[in-house]
């Protein structure tokens, strides 16, 4: 059969949809509704396809000519014509409904990357703080996509969780066991929202994989190191480290303050207010399911820590990020150091640290320090120097709930509900003690003896 103009346009509507055809493939379909359509069926792989040349009379026989030739010579050339992609046989309304049908099937069986992508948007940005939707991401990123991203979350089984943790495992008891608890949540997260039917993790152990003992380290009093203070060691010692001075104060007050490594690092000019320093419920640390409310957190200022401080930086940050950022503007994005900045430095910078391997078997690159710049002194943590503030406090005779007022610590249980008392006088009078304490190890007077020390070493 040969097409003509008259004869596509006497074409009329039957009770069921109907197909006439030329040759090669060339078709037109007229369906009850009157809407006529052109055509090109063909088989490939297999499979019979029919691909929209599109809709008669808007485009005439002579046209869909035209664009049968194209696609008939990309089926020669072994193509199939409706992945080429060519520009007229886009239908845009076609797409929306093609692109909101895959997200339905995509939602009720996603990846795991679809899986993670909910889960940091509806409940990690909704439920935590920045800081921690922040880790939770990049936990997700290194660890957890690179293995399982591509596959539906439906088909992982508990045998998938047990070998990815003992990979993990291979880098440390602490990341297993955090990489351990956010692929739970993730899990337990899409069966409270009928995603999934069970979660893989039940049943697994994890201290069967990761054994996490609490640390208890502390900087020594001079009883227990050979008759010298590891205070004055590592403020001695921290002079010749290679890092900036922002890092080096900003781990002298978390020994000066007892506040958290990652509040210290963003401490910004709004905080401040003379001799206090109050830390917003958005930047403070606390456990998710604990019952009671965080409330802002004040921190008092003590002269060594205000000396720490110094000014502010542009961006109003005490310990601005030496990362330069811009918006799609060219505006400066101003940001502080980054928590983990601080933990890296001083792991670098310890005489005897020995980093472990990563996954894929490598030692972990760190930047290299020369070695009589490194720190002579027994491994330690940004947070032990926290752990060290609370233990000489508790030296000094300071009681559990003033220790604890200072440190920040959110009461639980009931004592939480009906003690709301800040402590700020007590506050104020035990970091005062604690900063005279402390001017006296750095400064040397250890057993009666002063050990001269430059002012550089203060500051």
């Amino acid at each position: 059969m040969k097409f003509s103009d008259k004869f596509i346009f006497n074409l009329k509507p039957k009770a069921k949809q109907y197909y006439k055809r030329e040759a090669e493939g060339f078709a037109i379909r007229v369906l009850p509704s009157g809407v006529k359509t052109w055509l090109f069926i063909y088989t490939i792989t297999g499979k019979r396809r029919q691909m929209n040349l599109g809709d008669y009379p808007d485009i005439s026989l002579a046209k869909a000519k035209e664009r049968l030739i194209d696609v008939r010579q990309a089926f020669k050339d072994g193509k199939d014509p409706q992945e080429v992609g060519f520009e007229w046989h886009r239908n845009p309304e076609r797409d929306r409904r093609e692109a909101a049908k895959k997200a339905e099937a995509e939602s009720k069986d996603p990846t795991v990357k679809k899986l993670a992508q909910e889960y940091i948007e509806k409940h990690a940005k909704v439920n935590k703080r920045e800081s921690s939707a922040k880790e939770d991401q990049r936990i997700l990123d290194k660890d957890v996509l690179p293995v399982w991203g591509e596959r539906k979350a439906k088909d992982i089984r508990k045998r998938d969780v047990v070998l990815l943790l003992e990979e993990v495992a291979k880098r440390g008891p602490a990341l297993t066991h955090n990489v351990f608890k956010l692929v739970r949540k993730m899990f337990n997260f899409a069966v409270s929202r009928d995603i999934l039917e069970f979660t893989p993790c039940t049943g697994i152990k994890i201290d069967d994989y990761a054994q996490v003992h609490s640390r208890d380290r502390v900087l020594k009093e001079p009883e227990n190191n050979n008759g010298l203070d590891e205070i004055f060691t590592f403020w001695k010692e921290l002079d010749k480290a290679s890092m900036s001075d922002e890092t080096k104060r900003a781990l002298r007050l978390i020994l000066v303050t007892g506040q958290r490594p990652g509040e210290i690092a963003g401490i910004h000019e709004s905080e401040v207010d003379g001799r206090w320093w109050t830390i917003p419920v958005e930047r403070r640390k606390v456990k998710e399911k604990s019952k009671n409310k965080p409330q802002p957190h004040r921190v008092y200022l003590n002269d060594m820590a205000i000396e720490l401080l110094g000014e502010p930086s542009v961006g109003g940050y005490y310990f601005p990020s030496p990362v330069n950022k811009t918006d799609d503007h060219g505006t400066p994005i101003y940001q502080h150091i980054d928590k983990n900045a601080l933990a890296y430095a001083v792991r670098r910078n310890l005489k005897d640290y020995k980093p472990r391997r990563t996954i894929k078997g490598k030692v972990i690159s760190m930047v290299k320090v020369k070695e009589d710049r490194k720190m002579e002194i027994e491994h330690f943590t940004p947070h032990d120097l926290r752990r060290s503030c609370s233990t000489r406090l508790a030296a000094l005779g300071y009681k559990d709930e003033v220790n604890d007022a200072i440190l920040g610590h959110v009461k639980q249980g009931v004592i939480g509900i009906y003690n709301q008392y800040k402590y700020d006088p007590e506050k104020k009078r035990a970091m005062e003690a604690w900063g005279r304490k402390l001017k006296s190890i750095i400064t040397g007077k250890v057993g009666g003896k002063v050990i001269p020390m430059s002012r550089k070493s203060i500051a």
